[in-house]
């Protein structure tokens, strides 16, 4: 790994298992838990020999942890030039650019970069929540698109994965429970047929907080399998023991 030089606001965040560096600014956006379930969630294509696009991908969080674990090529999308400038510093830190590269494109305009029907598997970490009149959203620019549904929506975000994809091509998110219903509509309506879904939870004893989903894009309609949910802290406040194995844990294979 090279040496990161940060610049001002700069911070280093790791993740032990993958061996993976992230340059972050806290006044910008940083990753949280959700990337890393997501990344540690989604199952590659080809054995991970397959082409992978992150869409929305921030300063790279999810992409470059995803991509430890395969061997194809990966693509960061990425809309905000602040974010992209340092997801590349990013790939160059971690030694990943001979197989990933950062796209500095809205995402629905990024076919002319690749090719529609190309790409084995698609990830997202979108913003979790729609526009309203009566919605607060965060004021600072950065968060506002990373949280906000302000540059991207559930069914554009869809047909967007889909106009990407292979026939057969799998596509992995991470959202709110409370957007199940838009979730599922979104994606079947745009030939994405949902196969998982694994909820997560703060605390065994709270309501989930979010939910991992696979589709498939021309997938048979049915047999959606939720799998054994994810617990992240204890009731100390620590993480659980299967959180703590994907975060310090043996690095992630391909099952």
């Amino acid at each position: 790994m090279t040496e990161a030089n940060l610049q001002a606001g700069e911070r280093l965040d790791g993740l032990p298992s993958q061996q993976v560096n992230v340059i972050q600014n806290p006044d910008m956006f940083s990753y949280s838990l959700d990337a890393v379930l997501l990344a540690h969630f989604a199952k590659p294509n080809k054995k991970g020999r397959g082409v992978t696009v992150d869409l929305g991908a921030g300063t790279g969080a999810v992409g470059l942890f995803y991509a430890k674990k395969v061997t194809g090529r990966v693509m960061l999308v990425e809309i905000q030039a602040d974010l992209a400038k340092m997801a590349e510093r990013s790939v160059k830190l971690n030694q990943l650019d001979d197989r990933v590269s950062v796209i500095h494109s809205d995402m629905q305009e990024v076919f002319d970069q690749i090719k529609p029907g190309s790409v084995d598997t698609v990830l997202c970490n979108p913003p979790y929540f729609p526009v309203k009149e009566t919605t607060k959203q965060n004021q600072d620019e950065h968060y506002q698109i990373a949280r906000h549904e302000v540059a991207i929506d559930l069914p554009k975000l869809a047909q967007t994965a889909n106009k990407l994809l292979k026939n057969k091509g799998k596509f992995f998110m991470v959202h709110r429970p409370e957007r199940l219903a838009d979730i599922f509509a979104a994606l079947t309506a745009r030939g994405l047929e949902v196969k998982h879904i694994q909820f997560v939870y703060g605390k065994a004893d709270r309501e989930a907080n979010m939910v991992l989903v696979e589709a498939i894009k021309q997938g048979r309609a049915g047999g959606v399998r939720v799998l054994p949910p994810i617990v992240a802290y204890t009731a100390t406040n620590d993480y659980t023991k299967q959180v703590e194995e994907i975060l310090y844990g043996q690095p992630w294979t391909i099952e």
